[in-house]
């Protein structure tokens, strides 16, 4: 099994308190609100040699747990970011967040085409 890349978000000692996300100390990490901190990291990173059936599985249990974390807007841009290439972050597969972030691209170049005809236009 591949152990995850962050094992430190993956902490399950004490449960973390539920606080609004408006009201979270701003200085505190994202992560410290991590619904799955309490969860099996295993659910979010896949075992070498997995079949496709039980890695869909898994990836739908994940995007469930996903599905009900405060910070999982916070957790996905820190995936797309870094960027994060394995595991479920923030209710996206690896696959997922390579499409969402070739998109991005895609869009951040046709802007700078709309940029520079406005420019040269004006």
């Amino acid at each position: 099994m591949l152990h995850p890349p962050h094992q430190s978000l993956q902490v399950a000692a004490v449960p973390p308190q539920r606080v609004p996300v408006q009201d979270r100390d701003q200085d505190a990490p994202w992560h410290t609100e991590a619904v799955c901190r309490r969860d099996e990291a295993g659910l979010f990173f896949a075992p070498s040699k997995e079949p496709t059936a039980a890695r869909l599985s898994r990836e739908e249990a994940a995007k469930r747990v996903c599905a009900r974390c405060p910070v999982m807007v916070e957790c996905r841009e820190h995936a797309l970011l870094q960027p994060e290439p394995y595991g479920v972050w923030g209710g996206l597969t690896a696959a997922e967040r390579r499409v969402v972030l070739a998109r991005r691209r895609r869009r951040e170049v046709e802007l700078q085409k709309s940029e520079r005809a406005v420019a040269a236009a004006g």
